[in-house]
């Protein structure tokens, strides 16, 4: 058997303090619950159509108001990527769902999904978080190429002619 040369570190309540330190960390490493407008996820899903659109913005209450999960497209997306999520293992992601509905506004029933927004030439993969609520698909999915300034291009100037082709 072997003792410390201190003596103190092994002492019993040298080790309840490193446990409680130890449980302090535990505390510390735990993560944030999230929770939207004051609503935590496991109530979000719970929640009626009609209670869901009193804490969205103003363009989405107009547009739950006027049908927007009754017509056949969003309809379709949501029984694909509700099928997508149970045909995946429990820490498994669910395959891919391409959409060209980039003005679908996301809904809490399909926070963990994946879904393939068309941005006009090729589909973006996006995963849906629970931050994304209440925001568009077509948010997420970027339709143009971001300019990149200071690089000469072709027949920009005399002196490009000499930039070397990659």
């Amino acid at each position: 058997r072997f003792f410390c040369t201190r003596g103190s570190c092994c002492s019993p309540t040298a080790m309840a303090d490193d446990e409680e330190r130890a449980a302090e960390l535990k505390k510390k490493r735990s993560f944030r619950k999230f929770s939207f407008r004051g609503i935590d996820l496991d109530q979000m899903l719970d929640l009626s159509t009609e209670q869901l659109m009193d804490i969205l913005h103003a363009r989405a209450r107009r547009r739950f108001s006027r049908g927007l999960l009754l017509k056949r497209p969003v309809k379709q997306l949501k029984k694909k990527l509700l099928k997508a999520k149970k045909d995946c293992g429990p820490h498994d992601k669910p395959d891919v769902v391409k959409t060209h509905l980039r003005d679908m506004i996301i809904i809490p029933e399909m926070i963990g999904s994946i879904v393939g927004v068309h941005q006009g030439k090729v589909f973006t993969t996006v995963e849906i978080k629970a931050d994304m609520v209440g925001m568009y698909l077509g948010q997420f999915s970027i339709t143009y190429k971001p300019v990149r300034h200071g690089r000469p291009g072709i027949g920009a100037t005399s002196s490009s002619k000499f930039v070397p082709l990659k």
